[in-house]
């Protein structure tokens, strides 16, 4: 929250000091520097803030806090800055709900009364009623900065495996909770770090991925090595988990497990480092002594299990397909790759098997549109969305009659829908309360030409009063980066500075996802000058187009544009 209000506060701290002509004077720290060169091959290159990649260091607190008493003071002398915050907080507190998921009859969700640190996890067996409490993390620690990390739920619905997160940290300790009871039970398991938790069908016990015991240096690093694969028998301690897959050869593989619906087989998706492109292994688990095999083990394209009809697994991958399709493998003969939904013009973000469909998210010009497929890949409808926005959820087992999921634009704070798929209709279930009346603001999606005339998408979001004279405050947004894709959602600082007057703007530049990998290829390292350049005309066209008055342009590194 603290972030996003300075966010806020700085543009209109901009507009304000501009609108009374001032400039403000400031004496700055000098900062930290040593003599540090650096030899790569012969080539000298200076590095003199050096000093100050170690926060920590008397020097760097000094520096660090010389530079937060110099913003400080001066934001305390802005009349508006209380105003600003009473509203920010105001906006915030609103109730918030996470998609629900299904576990033999029960429902779990987490919610967030407005103001609370940690979302709290609730379970029920019907929505009318009022729900259980099952977990509330701002109970763990006083400053609130105990999150859970990630669950999974056994089939029966009886017990639940939990990882928690100390003060943002990667690491997380897993436990077990009885659902009926609300208590843990003595299982605990420690050095887990980018795992997810898939219980066995019978409930034994539960798949996840960990480190060996780093000693003190190496648990406070930024990265460790030697990612390994076990399975914890429920009741049994940590010390004898069964090791099922580790890759000494590959120390910067990372592994995640996910058991199939029909709980047959162990799926194991083998990531490195955040590349996209991935391999994928699985194992029988009706045979003990089954070995891991090597399925998908080139890294050549991005690959995410769907489901399984026996031997034959469904994948969303973008091999051979930029924008994503639907194919399936036999893995009696792996080598033949069967197409069930070819590449459309749109780009596939997620698919999902549930009621007997495959439910398809796809990214229409950055915005989510969503549509049904048949186990043989011919299209069987679509579900309608409340306007333009971000749906997202839609999980659920094969068998189910229903699923959920999120709706969220620029002014609509998150909805929860339930999609029944026998009645081909979606019901609202949670609505988020919010400060202010939707109607009054609007979104537009225009398209404005980069540098090279490439076609660059963008939402600008306004106040319906606000008058098209160019007078108004613009704060454009862009990321354009690691495959990221920028789609509409709510935002409580958004809001407050569009009430003020100001307009929003989000640029969804090369580098992002939202037009899938060439998109992504066409910001990344050689191209990654059209990134700026994308940004640089997003900002003209708002000028061209009287959005933003014109005087001088200032671009930050944080996508911040102050047009005046």
């Amino acid at each position: 929250m603290h972030f996003r209000f300075l966010a806020l506060a700085a543009v209109a701290l901009l507009t304000l000091v501009q609108n009374a002509g001032a400039e403000a004077q400031f004496k700055y720290p000098a900062a930290p520097t040593s003599n540090q060169v650096d030899d790569y091959n012969g080539a000298k290159v200076a590095d003199p803030y050096r000093p100050l990649e170690n926060p920590d260091s008397p020097e760097s607190r000094a520096w660090i806090e010389a530079e937060n008493k110099i913003t400080f003071d001066f934001l305390k002398t802005i009349p508006e800055r209380d105003g600003i915050k009473k509203r920010l907080t105001e906006v915030w507190d609103y109730e918030r709900f996470g998609v629900p998921f299904k576990e033999d009859g029960h429902y779990f969700f987490s919610k967030n009364t407005g103001l609370q640190n940690q979302n709290v996890l609730y379970t029920t067996t019907n929505f009318s009623e009022a729900p259980r409490e099952l977990l509330d993390p701002n109970l763990l620690a006083k400053d609130g900065t105990i999150a859970l990390g990630g669950l999974d739920v056994t089939e029966d619905a009886r017990l639940m495996a939990y990882g928690l997160a100390t003060a943002g940290s990667d690491w997380q300790q897993w436990k077990v909770r009885d659902v009926t009871t609300g208590k843990d039970r003595q299982d605990l398991l420690d050095w887990v770090k980018f795992s997810n938790a898939s219980w066995k069908k019978d409930g034994s016990g539960f798949f996840y991925s960990r480190y060996d015991k780093p000693d003190e240096r190496d648990k406070l690093r930024s990265q460790v090595y030697n990612h390994k694969l076990f399975f914890h028998r429920l009741g049994t301690p940590q010390s004898q988990d069964k090791l099922i897959y580790e890759r000494p050869d590959e120390k910067e593989w990372l592994f995640n497990a996910e058991v199939t619906d029909d709980g047959r087989y162990l799926i194991i998706t083998v990531q490195r480092g955040s590349d996209p492109k991935n391999r994928i292994f699985y194992k029988d688990l009706s045979d003990q002594n089954s070995k891991v095999v090597e399925l998908l083990d080139k890294a050549d394209a991005e690959y995410n299990f769907v489901d399984n009809e026996g031997p034959v697994f469904v994948f969303r991958t973008n091999l051979d397909a930029p924008l994503g399709r639907i194919i399936s493998i036999d893995i009696s003969k792996p080598a033949k790759i069967a197409e069930l939904v070819p590449e459309s013009k749109d780009k596939l973000e997620a698919v999902s098997s549930v009621g007997e469909r495959f439910v398809a998210v796809y990214l229409q010009d950055a915005h989510s549109a969503v549509k049904l497929f048949k186990r043989d890949g011919s299209p069987d409808g679509e579900i309608p969305l409340p306007g333009v926005g971000t749906a997202a959820g839609f999980t659920g087992k094969r068998k189910d009659h229903e699923t959920f999921y999120s709706f969220t634009s620029f002014t609509t704070p998150t909805e929860i829908f339930r999609y029944h798929f026998d009645k081909h209709a979606s019901e609202l279930l949670f609505k988020a309360k919010v400060k202010f009346n939707p109607d009054d603001y609007t979104t537009e999606q225009v398209f404005y030409q980069s540098a090279d005339g490439t076609r660059v998408p963008m939402f600008i979001s306004y106040k319906k009063a606000m008058k098209r004279d160019g007078q108004a405050p613009t704060y454009l947004y862009g990321y354009g980066g690691f495959d990221i894709s920028s789609t509409p959602s709510f935002a409580p600082a958004n809001l407050v500075w569009m009430e003020m007057g100001g307009i929003y703007a989000v640029a969804n530049l090369r580098g992002g996802g939202e037009y899938g990998e060439k998109w992504h290829e066409a910001g990344m390292l050689h191209t990654k000058q059209n990134v700026f350049d994308d940004f640089i005309a997003a900002a003209q066209y708002l000028i061209d187009n009287k959005f933003h008055r014109h005087r001088s342009c200032r671009l930050a590194a944080a996508a911040m544009v102050d047009c005046s």
